[in-house]
Protein backbone atom coordinates (compact mmCIF):
# COMPACT_ATOMS: atom_id res chain seq x y z
CA UNK A 1 0.00 0.00 0.00
CA UNK A 2 2.60 2.59 0.87
CA UNK A 3 4.54 2.11 -2.63
CA UNK A 4 1.74 2.85 -4.56
CA UNK A 5 1.52 6.07 -2.53
CA UNK A 6 2.49 9.66 -4.36
CA UNK A 7 6.16 10.91 -3.78
CA UNK A 8 5.19 14.44 -2.56
CA UNK A 9 7.64 17.25 -1.60
CA UNK A 10 5.27 19.35 0.40
CA UNK A 11 2.00 19.00 2.06
CA UNK A 12 -1.01 19.90 -0.38
CA UNK A 13 -2.43 21.11 3.26
CA UNK A 14 0.38 23.49 4.76
CA UNK A 15 2.96 23.28 2.40
CA UNK A 16 5.30 21.76 4.61
CA UNK A 17 8.62 20.21 3.44
CA UNK A 18 8.01 16.21 3.75
CA UNK A 19 10.39 13.67 3.87
CA UNK A 20 9.72 10.24 1.82
CA UNK A 21 7.47 7.76 2.83
CA UNK A 22 5.63 10.54 5.23
CA UNK A 23 1.99 8.96 5.87
CA UNK A 24 1.01 12.00 7.50
CA UNK A 25 1.75 15.95 7.10
CA UNK A 26 4.33 16.79 10.15
CA UNK A 27 3.11 19.74 11.32
CA UNK A 28 -0.85 20.31 10.44
CA UNK A 29 -1.46 16.32 10.53
CA UNK A 30 -2.56 16.00 7.14
CA UNK A 31 -3.74 12.44 5.73
CA UNK A 32 -1.06 12.02 2.85
CA UNK A 33 -2.55 8.49 1.33
CA UNK A 34 -5.99 9.69 -0.39
CA UNK A 35 -3.67 12.57 -1.72
CA UNK A 36 -6.88 15.18 -2.69
CA UNK A 37 -6.76 17.77 -5.32
CA UNK A 38 -5.09 21.07 -3.92
CA UNK A 39 -7.49 23.22 -2.76
CA UNK A 40 -8.72 26.90 -3.84
CA UNK A 41 -7.20 29.07 -1.61
CA UNK A 42 -4.54 30.45 -2.68
CA UNK A 43 -3.19 32.94 -0.21
CA UNK A 44 -3.85 36.41 -0.42
CA UNK A 45 -0.31 38.86 -0.57
CA UNK A 46 0.61 42.72 -0.28
CA UNK A 47 -0.88 44.10 -3.28
CA UNK A 48 1.53 44.55 -6.34
CA UNK A 49 -1.02 45.01 -9.15
CA UNK A 50 -4.52 45.24 -10.05
CA UNK A 51 -7.15 43.20 -7.98
CA UNK A 52 -9.68 40.75 -8.89
CA UNK A 53 -12.63 44.39 -8.59
CA UNK A 54 -10.68 46.35 -10.99
CA UNK A 55 -7.64 49.08 -11.62
CA UNK A 56 -6.36 50.37 -7.72
CA UNK A 57 -5.44 54.11 -7.30
CA UNK A 58 -1.61 55.15 -7.41
CA UNK A 59 0.30 54.92 -4.88
CA UNK A 60 -0.78 54.84 -0.83
CA UNK A 61 -4.39 55.49 0.12
CA UNK A 62 -4.23 58.54 2.54
CA UNK A 63 -4.55 57.75 6.40
CA UNK A 64 -7.22 59.28 7.43
CA UNK A 65 -6.57 62.25 9.66
CA UNK A 66 -8.96 61.39 12.08
CA UNK A 67 -7.71 60.68 15.81
CA UNK A 68 -3.67 61.39 14.96
CA UNK A 69 -1.87 60.82 18.32
CA UNK A 70 -1.50 64.08 20.22
CA UNK A 71 -0.05 65.04 23.33
CA UNK A 72 -2.76 64.50 25.73
CA UNK A 73 -2.05 67.37 27.90
CA UNK A 74 -1.55 69.99 25.36
CA UNK A 75 -4.29 71.23 23.37
CA UNK A 76 -4.11 68.98 20.25
CA UNK A 77 -5.42 65.93 22.41
CA UNK A 78 -8.76 64.46 21.00
CA UNK A 79 -11.69 64.46 23.83
CA UNK A 80 -14.78 64.02 23.22
CA UNK A 81 -17.68 63.90 25.13
CA UNK A 82 -20.08 61.23 24.34
CA UNK A 83 -23.56 61.34 23.57
CA UNK A 84 -26.16 62.39 26.19
CA UNK A 85 -24.10 65.33 26.60
CA UNK A 86 -22.73 68.62 25.15
CA UNK A 87 -20.93 67.21 22.31
CA UNK A 88 -21.50 64.03 20.31
CA UNK A 89 -20.09 61.26 18.74
CA UNK A 90 -16.68 61.58 16.45
CA UNK A 91 -17.10 63.55 13.82
CA UNK A 92 -16.59 62.25 10.46
CA UNK A 93 -13.60 62.07 8.35
CA UNK A 94 -12.60 65.72 6.49
CA UNK A 95 -12.97 65.26 2.98
CA UNK A 96 -10.05 64.49 1.37
CA UNK A 97 -8.46 64.65 -2.58
CA UNK A 98 -9.91 61.90 -4.53
CA UNK A 99 -7.15 59.59 -5.87
CA UNK A 100 -6.13 58.79 -8.68
CA UNK A 101 -7.56 55.84 -10.64
CA UNK A 102 -6.04 54.10 -13.70
CA UNK A 103 -2.83 52.08 -12.76
CA UNK A 104 -1.71 49.36 -11.04
CA UNK A 105 -0.54 49.99 -7.25
CA UNK A 106 3.19 49.46 -6.83
CA UNK A 107 4.77 47.24 -4.23
CA UNK A 108 4.91 50.34 -1.75
CA UNK A 109 1.50 50.97 -1.60
CA UNK A 110 0.97 50.27 1.84
CA UNK A 111 -1.94 48.36 1.00
CA UNK A 112 -2.44 44.59 1.06
CA UNK A 113 -5.79 42.66 1.03
CA UNK A 114 -6.95 40.52 4.18
CA UNK A 115 -9.13 37.95 2.62
CA UNK A 116 -8.57 35.08 0.92
CA UNK A 117 -10.84 32.82 -0.24
CA UNK A 118 -11.20 30.22 2.20
CA UNK A 119 -13.03 26.45 2.30
CA UNK A 120 -16.53 25.89 3.43
CA UNK A 121 -15.18 24.19 6.52
CA UNK A 122 -12.19 22.51 7.74
CA UNK A 123 -13.55 19.36 8.68
CA UNK A 124 -10.95 16.55 10.77
CA UNK A 125 -9.50 13.68 9.05
CA UNK A 126 -11.54 10.49 9.58
CA UNK A 127 -9.17 7.92 10.90
CA UNK A 128 -6.86 5.95 8.29
CA UNK A 129 -8.89 2.98 7.44
CA UNK A 130 -5.18 0.99 7.07
CA UNK A 131 -4.68 1.35 10.96
CA UNK A 132 -5.25 -1.83 12.58
CA UNK A 133 -7.91 -2.15 15.35
CA UNK A 134 -6.96 1.27 17.81
CA UNK A 135 -5.10 0.37 21.22
CA UNK A 136 -7.12 -0.18 24.83
CA UNK A 137 -9.16 2.62 25.90
CA UNK A 138 -6.43 5.04 27.61
CA UNK A 139 -6.66 5.67 30.84
CA UNK A 140 -8.63 7.57 33.03
CA UNK A 141 -7.36 11.02 32.16
CA UNK A 142 -5.48 10.61 29.74
CA UNK A 143 -6.20 13.03 26.51
CA UNK A 144 -7.52 11.25 23.80
CA UNK A 145 -7.73 11.96 19.63
CA UNK A 146 -10.50 13.79 18.84
CA UNK A 147 -10.70 12.08 15.66
CA UNK A 148 -10.40 8.19 16.29
CA UNK A 149 -11.47 8.62 20.17
CA UNK A 150 -8.78 6.16 20.88
CA UNK A 151 -5.32 7.24 20.47
CA UNK A 152 -3.52 8.76 23.39
CA UNK A 153 -2.51 12.71 22.32
CA UNK A 154 1.52 12.71 22.63
CA UNK A 155 3.13 15.71 23.61
CA UNK A 156 3.12 17.59 20.33
CA UNK A 157 -0.08 17.06 19.78
CA UNK A 158 -1.00 14.61 17.11
CA UNK A 159 -2.56 11.12 18.30
CA UNK A 160 -0.17 7.85 18.14
CA UNK A 161 -3.03 5.94 17.25
CA UNK A 162 -4.31 7.58 14.25
CA UNK A 163 -1.64 10.59 13.72
CA UNK A 164 -4.41 13.29 13.22
CA UNK A 165 -2.65 16.83 14.95
CA UNK A 166 -5.58 17.98 17.41
CA UNK A 167 -7.52 21.09 17.53
CA UNK A 168 -5.02 24.36 18.65
CA UNK A 169 -5.67 25.59 21.82
CA UNK A 170 -6.12 28.80 20.41
CA UNK A 171 -9.47 27.80 18.68
CA UNK A 172 -11.62 29.05 21.52
CA UNK A 173 -10.41 30.80 24.40
CA UNK A 174 -11.99 32.80 27.19
CA UNK A 175 -10.88 35.27 29.94
CA UNK A 176 -13.05 36.72 32.72
CA UNK A 177 -10.57 39.51 34.62
CA UNK A 178 -12.32 41.17 37.27
CA UNK A 179 -15.07 43.44 35.65
CA UNK A 180 -13.97 42.60 32.38
CA UNK A 181 -13.98 39.70 29.79
CA UNK A 182 -13.11 38.42 26.66
CA UNK A 183 -13.90 35.39 24.16
CA UNK A 184 -11.95 34.62 20.79
CA UNK A 185 -13.67 31.80 18.39
CA UNK A 186 -11.88 30.35 15.25
CA UNK A 187 -15.49 30.67 13.47
CA UNK A 188 -16.72 28.24 11.08
CA UNK A 189 -14.77 28.87 7.89
CA UNK A 190 -10.99 29.23 8.82
CA UNK A 191 -8.89 26.48 9.87
CA UNK A 192 -7.22 28.64 13.07
CA UNK A 193 -7.54 31.57 15.21
CA UNK A 194 -5.14 34.35 14.29
CA UNK A 195 -6.53 36.84 16.26
CA UNK A 196 -5.20 37.31 20.28
CA UNK A 197 -6.14 39.58 23.34
CA UNK A 198 -5.25 40.76 26.38
CA UNK A 199 -7.02 41.58 29.54
CA UNK A 200 -5.72 43.77 32.47
CA UNK A 201 -5.82 45.57 35.37
CA UNK A 202 -4.05 48.16 37.38
CA UNK A 203 -4.46 51.02 39.60
CA UNK A 204 -3.35 54.39 38.90
CA UNK A 205 -1.09 56.68 41.27
CA UNK A 206 -4.27 58.36 43.24
CA UNK A 207 -5.46 54.57 44.01
CA UNK A 208 -8.21 54.44 41.09
CA UNK A 209 -8.87 51.75 39.17
CA UNK A 210 -8.20 51.42 35.59
CA UNK A 211 -8.73 48.57 32.98
CA UNK A 212 -8.06 47.61 29.87
CA UNK A 213 -8.60 45.48 26.86
CA UNK A 214 -6.32 44.96 23.94
CA UNK A 215 -7.68 43.28 20.61
CA UNK A 216 -5.50 42.28 17.55
CA UNK A 217 -5.49 40.47 14.12
CA UNK A 218 -3.80 38.60 12.66
CA UNK A 219 -3.53 39.53 8.34
CA UNK A 220 -4.21 36.30 6.58
CA UNK A 221 -2.22 37.39 3.62
CA UNK A 222 1.24 37.71 6.35
CA UNK A 223 3.34 34.92 7.56
CA UNK A 224 2.51 33.27 11.42
CA UNK A 225 -0.52 36.06 11.49
CA UNK A 226 -1.49 34.39 14.72
CA UNK A 227 2.18 34.83 16.23
CA UNK A 228 1.92 38.63 15.28
CA UNK A 229 -1.34 38.84 17.34
CA UNK A 230 0.01 37.40 19.91
CA UNK A 231 3.24 39.20 20.20
CA UNK A 232 1.45 42.26 19.74
CA UNK A 233 -1.47 41.72 22.44
CA UNK A 234 0.83 41.10 25.02
CA UNK A 235 3.36 43.81 24.02
CA UNK A 236 0.87 46.12 24.30
CA UNK A 237 -0.38 44.96 27.49
CA UNK A 238 2.98 45.08 29.21
CA UNK A 239 3.53 48.48 28.17
CA UNK A 240 -0.15 49.46 29.54
CA UNK A 241 0.76 47.83 33.02
CA UNK A 242 4.36 49.93 33.09
CA UNK A 243 2.88 53.26 31.89
CA UNK A 244 -0.14 53.45 33.70
CA UNK A 245 0.49 53.19 37.56
CA UNK A 246 3.33 55.35 37.17
CA UNK A 247 0.84 58.36 36.24
CA UNK A 248 1.40 58.60 32.49
CA UNK A 249 -1.24 59.57 30.84
CA UNK A 250 -3.91 56.79 29.71
CA UNK A 251 -4.27 58.24 26.21
CA UNK A 252 -0.42 58.56 25.90
CA UNK A 253 -0.05 54.93 27.38
CA UNK A 254 -2.06 53.96 24.93
CA UNK A 255 -0.21 55.50 22.26
CA UNK A 256 3.14 53.94 23.69
CA UNK A 257 1.48 50.69 23.72
CA UNK A 258 0.81 50.58 20.14
CA UNK A 259 4.44 51.29 19.30
CA UNK A 260 5.52 48.71 21.61
CA UNK A 261 3.33 46.09 19.51
CA UNK A 262 4.59 47.30 16.73
CA UNK A 263 8.42 46.73 17.81
CA UNK A 264 6.72 43.11 18.79
CA UNK A 265 5.80 42.39 15.82
CA UNK A 266 8.51 44.05 13.58
CA UNK A 267 11.33 41.98 15.73
CA UNK A 268 9.24 38.90 14.36
CA UNK A 269 10.62 39.52 11.03
CA UNK A 270 14.27 39.13 12.41
CA UNK A 271 14.56 35.38 11.26
CA UNK A 272 17.52 33.91 9.82
CA UNK A 273 17.15 33.62 5.96
CA UNK A 274 17.09 29.48 5.52
CA UNK A 275 13.72 30.40 7.72
CA UNK A 276 11.87 30.82 4.55
CA UNK A 277 13.49 28.89 2.05
CA UNK A 278 10.35 27.02 2.08
CA UNK A 279 8.02 29.94 1.38
CA UNK A 280 10.47 32.75 -0.06
CA UNK A 281 7.16 35.25 -1.09
CA UNK A 282 5.64 35.35 2.25
CA UNK A 283 5.08 38.76 3.53
CA UNK A 284 6.73 39.32 7.21
CA UNK A 285 4.33 38.97 10.12
CA UNK A 286 1.41 41.24 10.50
CA UNK A 287 -1.51 42.10 12.41
CA UNK A 288 -3.98 44.71 13.40
CA UNK A 289 -4.46 46.17 16.45
CA UNK A 290 -6.97 48.02 18.80
CA UNK A 291 -7.51 48.46 22.43
CA UNK A 292 -9.44 50.80 25.08
CA UNK A 293 -7.98 51.76 28.15
CA UNK A 294 -10.83 52.69 31.34
CA UNK A 295 -10.87 54.63 34.41
CA UNK A 296 -13.51 56.44 36.90
CA UNK A 297 -13.59 58.86 34.32
CA UNK A 298 -11.73 58.25 30.99
CA UNK A 299 -12.83 56.14 28.24
CA UNK A 300 -9.39 55.81 25.80
CA UNK A 301 -9.62 54.28 22.93
CA UNK A 302 -6.61 53.29 20.43
CA UNK A 303 -5.71 51.57 17.13
CA UNK A 304 -3.96 50.62 13.84
CA UNK A 305 -6.32 48.86 10.89
CA UNK A 306 -10.10 47.67 10.86
CA UNK A 307 -10.50 46.39 14.30
CA UNK A 308 -12.92 48.49 16.43
CA UNK A 309 -14.58 49.71 19.89
CA UNK A 310 -18.17 50.57 19.96
CA UNK A 311 -20.05 52.35 22.88
CA UNK A 312 -22.94 51.18 24.22
CA UNK A 313 -24.59 52.86 26.87
CA UNK A 314 -27.24 50.83 29.61
CA UNK A 315 -29.83 53.39 29.16
CA UNK A 316 -30.53 51.88 25.73
CA UNK A 317 -32.56 55.17 25.10
CA UNK A 318 -29.61 57.08 24.60
CA UNK A 319 -27.40 56.19 21.07
CA UNK A 320 -24.89 53.99 20.71
CA UNK A 321 -21.47 54.99 18.86
CA UNK A 322 -18.78 53.96 16.86
CA UNK A 323 -15.67 55.14 18.37
CA UNK A 324 -12.56 54.30 15.82
CA UNK A 325 -12.49 54.99 12.05
CA UNK A 326 -10.98 52.10 10.02
CA UNK A 327 -7.53 51.96 8.41
CA UNK A 328 -8.77 50.68 5.04
CA UNK A 329 -10.06 50.48 1.35
CA UNK A 330 -13.57 51.00 1.93
CA UNK A 331 -13.35 53.85 4.73
CA UNK A 332 -10.83 55.67 2.33
CA UNK A 333 -13.25 55.75 -0.73
CA UNK A 334 -16.07 57.32 1.92
CA UNK A 335 -13.59 59.79 3.24
CA UNK A 336 -12.30 60.81 -0.38
CA UNK A 337 -16.30 61.55 -1.14
CA UNK A 338 -15.85 58.51 -3.63
CA UNK A 339 -18.73 56.21 -2.46
CA UNK A 340 -21.10 56.07 0.10
CA UNK A 341 -20.45 53.73 2.87
CA UNK A 342 -23.21 51.12 1.84
CA UNK A 343 -21.39 51.22 -1.47
CA UNK A 344 -18.06 50.67 -0.10
CA UNK A 345 -18.47 48.13 2.30
CA UNK A 346 -20.10 45.76 -0.10
CA UNK A 347 -17.03 46.19 -2.62
CA UNK A 348 -15.11 42.89 -2.60
CA UNK A 349 -11.79 45.60 -2.15
CA UNK A 350 -13.68 46.73 1.31
CA UNK A 351 -11.44 44.96 3.92
CA UNK A 352 -8.26 45.62 1.88
CA UNK A 353 -6.33 47.66 4.57
CA UNK A 354 -4.38 50.33 4.78
CA UNK A 355 -2.74 50.11 8.06
CA UNK A 356 -1.33 47.40 10.31
CA UNK A 357 1.39 46.46 12.24
CA UNK A 358 4.34 45.12 11.07
CA UNK A 359 8.49 45.07 9.43
CA UNK A 360 6.65 45.65 6.03
CA UNK A 361 3.97 48.30 6.95
CA UNK A 362 4.68 51.72 5.12
CA UNK A 363 4.53 53.61 8.65
CA UNK A 364 3.28 53.56 11.90
CA UNK A 365 0.30 56.08 12.31
CA UNK A 366 -1.18 55.21 15.43
CA UNK A 367 -5.17 56.60 16.18
CA UNK A 368 -5.81 57.55 20.06
CA UNK A 369 -8.94 59.92 21.05
CA UNK A 370 -9.93 60.50 24.62
CA UNK A 371 -13.85 60.57 25.99
CA UNK A 372 -15.48 61.26 29.13
CA UNK A 373 -18.51 59.20 29.30
CA UNK A 374 -21.89 61.24 31.19
CA UNK A 375 -23.16 57.96 31.86
CA UNK A 376 -22.40 54.02 32.16
CA UNK A 377 -22.21 51.93 29.50
CA UNK A 378 -19.77 49.14 28.20
CA UNK A 379 -16.94 49.45 25.61
CA UNK A 380 -17.16 46.73 23.09
CA UNK A 381 -13.29 45.90 21.23
CA UNK A 382 -13.96 43.69 18.23
CA UNK A 383 -12.24 42.46 15.65
CA UNK A 384 -14.21 42.20 11.83
CA UNK A 385 -15.26 38.77 12.55
CA UNK A 386 -18.16 40.41 14.74
CA UNK A 387 -18.52 43.47 13.76
CA UNK A 388 -19.31 42.43 9.88
CA UNK A 389 -22.78 41.02 11.40
CA UNK A 390 -23.32 44.05 13.52
CA UNK A 391 -21.39 46.97 11.60
CA UNK A 392 -23.53 50.35 12.19
CA UNK A 393 -23.39 51.27 16.64
CA UNK A 394 -27.25 50.62 16.58
CA UNK A 395 -26.63 46.93 14.83
CA UNK A 396 -24.06 45.94 17.68
CA UNK A 397 -26.06 47.62 20.57
CA UNK A 398 -29.21 45.64 19.81
CA UNK A 399 -26.72 42.48 19.96
CA UNK A 400 -25.56 43.39 23.30
CA UNK A 401 -27.23 42.07 25.95
CA UNK A 402 -29.22 44.44 28.71
CA UNK A 403 -26.97 42.76 31.37
CA UNK A 404 -23.72 43.31 29.71
CA UNK A 405 -21.98 45.32 32.14
CA UNK A 406 -22.82 42.95 35.21
CA UNK A 407 -22.29 40.27 33.20
CA UNK A 408 -19.27 40.83 30.72
CA UNK A 409 -18.10 36.84 30.03
CA UNK A 410 -21.48 35.87 29.11
CA UNK A 411 -22.12 38.99 27.15
CA UNK A 412 -18.62 38.46 24.81
CA UNK A 413 -19.78 34.51 24.42
CA UNK A 414 -23.47 36.06 22.95
CA UNK A 415 -21.63 38.17 20.61
CA UNK A 416 -19.40 35.30 19.42
CA UNK A 417 -22.26 33.37 18.94
CA UNK A 418 -24.03 36.07 17.01
CA UNK A 419 -21.29 36.19 14.81
CA UNK A 420 -21.57 32.23 14.22
CA UNK A 421 -24.90 31.93 14.01
CA UNK A 422 -24.44 35.11 11.27
CA UNK A 423 -21.94 32.92 8.86
CA UNK A 424 -18.68 32.87 10.98
CA UNK A 425 -16.53 33.54 7.92
CA UNK A 426 -13.32 34.48 9.93
CA UNK A 427 -12.32 34.46 13.84
CA UNK A 428 -14.20 36.49 16.17
CA UNK A 429 -12.43 37.70 19.15
CA UNK A 430 -14.63 40.61 21.43
CA UNK A 431 -13.78 42.18 25.09
CA UNK A 432 -16.61 43.20 26.97
CA UNK A 433 -15.14 46.25 29.40
CA UNK A 434 -18.07 48.05 31.54
CA UNK A 435 -17.92 52.08 32.15
CA UNK A 436 -16.58 53.46 34.53
CA UNK A 437 -14.31 50.50 36.27
CA UNK A 438 -15.92 49.75 39.29
CA UNK A 439 -13.49 49.68 42.52
CA UNK A 440 -12.10 46.35 42.96
CA UNK A 441 -8.36 46.69 43.46
CA UNK A 442 -5.68 45.96 41.28
CA UNK A 443 -4.49 42.48 39.40
CA UNK A 444 -2.53 41.56 36.59
CA UNK A 445 -3.16 40.92 32.76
Amino acid sequence: MMSQMPQLSACPSCEEPLESGDRFCGACGYDLSAVPARPDDSPTLAMNGAPPGGPWPEGRLPAAELHRPADPHGAGAAEHVLPGSAEHRLPPPPPQQGPVLGSPVSPASGVRFDRAPEPDEYPLQAPDPRVAAGPATPAEGTKVCVACRAGRVDDDGYCENCGHAQPRERDHMEQEAGPIAAVSDRGLRHHRNEDAFTLGNTLLPDGTPATFAVVCDGVSSATRPDDASLAASRAAADALLAALPRGTHPQQAMHEAIVAASRAVNSLADEPATAREHQPHQNAPACTIVGSVVTPSLLIVGWVGDSRVYWVPTDRSSPPARLTEDDSWAAQMVAAGLMNEAEAYADERAHAITGWLGADAYELDPHTASFKPDRPGVVVVCTDGLWNYAEAAEEMAEAVPADAAARPLHSARVLVGHALDGGGHDNVTVAVVPFPTPSQGAGSA
